[in-house]
């Protein structure tokens, strides 16, 4: 079985669509997969299982970026192709059977699993290999405790300040994870690095990991972290797709949308529509909640699971 799927330019939205491709993978297992993503989210799938090409797609001028994959694409039958990305592609190429994204109302993977008519909607996952441990172990102390912590965004008004990255930080390492050392993330460019650059200032003792691992081993590297918390970012979701305890961090952007969505994981809303209104102490309390019992529920906080 021949599939052709076409996800997202954005690492976020590529993360939460791994459900659906995981059902894919367990109910064909015979299935040759080809993904048509973006750029930056192509180590998203680096290593999912059955992947048999993946097609970058870098935008160009009056969208010819799509009549290249179309003339790529046209010339094979496929038997299934899924378009998370809503484009006209799916109804241009040979295939058998057609899932083409359309806007819903709800969280986004309420609104991906719709795309194959699933209920309940398949959690997002993260692909790991055994390298990537393994690279990622060798950059790790051992022996403590992990606070993961990711302070960049792709929009500046989801970005909360430094300071209270690290306050957040000596409070848990003060407290229910004593001894732990934090582990700044951030993906490459100098964006990402002038975002986290104040926080590693703060955390002088940090492990800085900005922009120097590959989206599997940023998996890696989250998957052995006691908490994750962070922006709503793309590493959000990686982290919650972990299984790891993440703490969400909501501003401007809609939680009930891009709550991060794990068996562990909770989206910690400010109390205004900027990121200057979400105290730290709120988002401390969600921490210990989170690591003590599993899921919070208290105002402000969207507790999220598939």
């Amino acid at each position: 079985m021949r599939i052709l799927f076409i996800a997202s330019n954005r690492v976020g939205d590529a993360v939460l669509s791994t459900g659906l491709l995981d059902h894919l993978i367990r109910c064909h297992p015979d299935a040759r997969i080809t993904v048509a993503c973006g750029r930056p989210a192509v180590g998203v799938f680096a290593r999912m299982p059955r992947c048999e090409h993946i097609l970058v797609i870098d935008k160009r001028r009056w969208d010819l970026h799509w009549v290249s994959l179309w003339a790529w694409a046209a010339v094979r039958r496929w038997d299934l192709v899924v378009d998370i990305r809503g484009s006209a592609l799916a109804y241009m190429v040979r295939a058998r059977r057609r899932a083409v994204m359309r806007r819903r109302p709800g969280h986004k993977i309420v609104q991906l699993a719709a795309v194959l008519g699933l209920s309940p909607p398949p959690a997002p996952i993260a692909w790991i290999a055994p390298e990537d441990e393994r690279r990622v172990a060798s950059l790790l102390p051992p022996g403590r405790p992990l606070i993961a912590l990711g302070p960049t965004a792709n929009w500046a008004p989801k970005v909360w300040a430094p300071e209270r990255f690290a306050a957040v930080f000596r409070a848990l390492a003060e407290g229910p994870l004593a001894d732990a050392v934090p582990v700044v993330l951030g993906g490459p460019g100098r964006e990402e690095r002038a975002l986290a650059a104040p926080v590693l200032a703060l955390l002088p003792d940090a492990v800085d990991l900005c922009g120097g691992l590959s989206l599997a081993e940023a998996a890696a590297c989250l998957r052995r972290a006691r908490l994750f918390v962070g922006n709503d970012s793309g590493l959000m979701h990686l982290a919650a797709a972990t299984g790891t305890a993440t703490v969400g961090l909501f501003g401007p952007t809609e939680a009930a949308v891009y709550a991060p969505v794990g068996p562990r994981a909770v989206a910690v809303c400010a109390d205004g529509a900027a990121m200057a209104d979400l105290a730290v102490e709120k988002v401390v309390a969600a921490a210990r909640s989170l690591l003590a019992v599993g899921v919070p529920a208290a105002e402000g906080v969207v507790a999220s699971g598939p």
